[in-house]
């Protein structure tokens, strides 16, 4: 069965058996690149976005609790400390997001440039 021929990002072969009628996998079928580009930008939009929302709220509710003397302010201030983590690991993996998607787009150059046997600069 064939292999489709395409390099992963650890520098290794790909290793994903495809069918006849294809010479590449999902991945790494050149054809399909702005297929996967634009389903990564929704991925990364999605999640992150919802997050933020939701810590907004719980921010808010907060700050509308202690005001009306119904939290109290030590407690505000723990909740509003986990919360500034929670915002730092929603921007670290948005970073991660982004990264990834810079490294597939790299690949994918890369790929297009060995097929096309031109050096970079060249």
């Amino acid at each position: 069965m064939p292999v489709c021929p395409g390099i992963k990002r650890d520098g290794g072969r790909c290793t994903v058996v495809v069918d006849g009628s294809q010479e590449y996998c999902y991945q790494h079928d050149p054809d399909r690149s702005e297929e996967r580009r634009r389903a990564a930008s929704r991925a990364g939009k999605s999640k992150p976005s919802r997050e933020l929302a939701g810590i907004k709220r719980q921010l808010q509710e907060l700050t509308d609790g202690v005001l009306a003397d119904e939290v109290e302010r030590a407690n505000a201030a723990v909740c509003g400390q986990l919360l500034n983590v929670k915002l730092r690991a929603v921007e670290v993996e948005r970073k991660v997001k982004e990264t990834e998607e810079l490294e597939e787009r790299i690949e994918q150059l890369e790929q297009a440039q060995e097929r096309g046997g031109k050096r970079w600069g060249a």
